[in-house]
C-alpha cells in the first residue's frame, strides 16, 4: 500500500482506477468535478484504460452507464445535487435491470434557495429509487466503499446499482491521509469484471425493459426488496474480506461507547466525527453518552440499530435533511426500527443540523446531548419537542418573524 495525501474526490478517483471501470460518464457539478476531470486525466495519459464519455447533462451522464452496463462493461459516473435530481428518472431503470452501477455522490444542498454547501438532501431525496446507499465519514472510506460497493453489486446474490455517499467539501475537497493498495491486492478482493446477468449479446439475443402488467409488476419489486435486504447478510463477508486484505474493518453500524450509553446520538456522514470527540470529552466528565454511525442506509440495519441503542434511554438522530411537513429522513428510519421492540422503548428525539453547510460543531452537538439528557426527565415531550433545530439562526428567524421578508 501507498499513503498519500489527498482529497475525497482524489481517492474516489483512485478507487474507480483501481477497481478497473470501463465505461465514465461525466457531467461537472460542485463539487464532485474533480472526480471526473482525475479520471479524465488518467484515460488521456493512458493510465486508465477506458472510454470517458463527455456527456450534455446528468440524465444522458445515467443514460450512458446504463447503456454501458448493459453491454456488459463496469460502469462509473459521479453526481450532485441539481445533477443527481435530473438524474431521477433513470435510476429506477438502472436498479429495475438489475445493473451493478457504482456512483459516487458528493452530498450538496438541494435549491432553491441555491447553495453549493453540503447536507444528504440529494441522495436521500432518491432513497426509494432501488439504489443501495453508503455514506462515508472521510476520504479513506471514500476510496474504500468504491471498491466494497462494486464488490456488492456485483454478486449475483444482489445485482443492484450503489450510492457511495460523501460530504460536499468538508470531505470532497479536504486533504488527508489516504492509503492507496495495490492492484494485485484490490484484484483479490474484487475479481476481474465479468458480466454475470443479463446484458446484450448478439449471439443471444434478448429484450430488456418489457412492459409488467399488475399480475406481475409487484413481484419484480419485492425481488428487488429482498435482494437489497441480502446486502445485509453479504456484508458481513465483504467487510470480513476486506479487512483480511486492507486491514480496516467496516460495519452497516459503526458503534462508539454505545453499550451502555444512557443516550446516544444517531448520525450519518462526516459530522459524526464532531460527534465522537464530544462522547470522549462528556465521558471524561462522567456523562454516560454513545455515538452510532450508520454507514449503510439502504438497505436499512435494523436489527443492528436496535442493538446499538438497546441500553438507552434516551437517543437523538442527527438529520442533515429535512422532509418537509414531517421531519428528518434518517429519524423515521431510526423510529421504525424501534416501534416493535418488546419492552421499554427508548425516547426519541430528531435534530435538524447542518442544512446548506452550515457547520455542526462541538457546541451544536453539546446542545443536543445536553436537551436528550433533559428529555429524559420529562413525562411527556410532544410534537414540538420530538423535531428540534439546535443549531438555528435566531437572529434571523427573528427578522422574518417582525418583517415577513421571505423573499425579500
Amino acid at each position: 500500500m501507498t499513503r498519500v495525501f489527498i482529497s475525497g474526490t482524489h481517492a474516489v478517483a483512485e478507487a474507480a482506477d483501481l477497481a478497473d471501470v470501463k465505461v465514465i460518464a461525466a457531467y461537472p457539478i460542485t463539487p464532485q468535478t474533480s472526480i471526473v476531470e482525475t479520471l479524465a486525466r488518467k484515460v488521456s495519459s493512458g493510465e486508465l484504460k477506458a472510454e470517458m464519455v463527455p456527456v450534455e447533462s446528468e440524465h444522458s451522464a445515467m443514460s450512458t452507464v446504463v447503456g454501458a452496463s448493459l453491454a456488459g462493461a463496469r460502469a462509473f459516473t459521479a453526481s450532485s445535487s441539481q445533477g443527481l435530481a435530473l438524474m431521477h428518472e433513470v435510476l429506477p431503470y438502472a436498479s429495475g435491470l438489475r445493473l451493478p452501477i457504482v456512483m459516487a455522490i458528493a452530498n450538496r444542498a438541494l435549491a432553491s434557495p441555491v447553495s453549493i454547501f453540503n447536507d444528504q438532501q440529494d441522495s436521500l431525496s432518491q432513497r426509494d429509487s432501488g439504489w443501495l446507499q453508503f455514506y462515508v465519514k472521510n476520504a479513506q472510506e471514500a476510496l474504500d466503499f468504491i471498491l466494497i460497493a462494486y464488490r456488492l453489486a456485483e454478486d449475483p446474490r444482489v445485482l443492484l446499482p450503489v450510492m457511495v455517499c460523501m460530504d460536499g467539501f468538508s470531505i470532497s475537497h479536504t486533504s488527508e491521509p489516504v492509503e492507496i493498495p495495490s492492484r494485485e491486492l484490490v484484484r483479490e478482493f474484487l475479481p476481474a469484471f465479468k458480466a454475470n446477468y443479463p446484458h446484450l449479446d448478439l449471439e443471444d439475443p434478448k429484450v430488456f425493459n418489457v412492459m409488467a402488467f399488475p399480475d406481475h409488476f409487484e413481484e419484480f419489486q419485492r425481488d428487488k426488496h429482498e435482494s437489497s435486504r441480502n446486502v445485509l447478510v453479504i456484508t458481513d463477508e465483504v467487510y470480513g474480506d476486506f479487512n483480511r486484505l486492507f486491514g480496516r474493518q467496516y460495519g452497516n453500524v459503526e458503534y462508539y461507547q454505545a453499550s451502555d450509553a444512557e443516550v446516544v446520538l444517531v448520525g450519518m456522514g462526516s459530522m459524526m466525527g464532531t460527534v465522537r470527540d464530544v462522547v470522549d470529552a462528556l465521558r471524561a466528565a462522567g456523562q454516560k453518552v454513545g455515538m452510532a454511525r450508520v454507514a449503510s442506509y439502504r438497505p436499512f440495519p435494523v436489527s443492528e440499530i436496535r442493538s446499538a441503542l438497546k441500553s438507552a434511554r434516551t437517543i437523538g438522530v442527527l438529520d442533515r435533511d429535512i422532509s418537509f411537513g414531517a421531519g428528518g429522513i434518517l429519524y423515521q428510519d431510526v423510529v421504525r426500527s424501534l416501534y416493535n421492540e418488546s419492552g421499554p422503548r427508548p425516547r426519541a428525539i430528531n435534530f435538524i443540523v447542518g442544512l446548506g453547510g452550515r457547520d455542526v460543531s462541538h457546541r451544536t452537538i453539546r446542545t443536543c446531548f445536553e436537551r436528550l439528557f433533559l428529555a429524559s426527565d420529562k413525562e411527556a415531550l410532544g410534537t414540538e419537542g420530538e423535531l428540534q433545530w439546535p443549531d438555528e439562526n435566531e437572529k434571523l428567524l427573528k427578522t422574518w418573524e417582525v418583517g415577513k421578508t421571505y423573499g425579500n
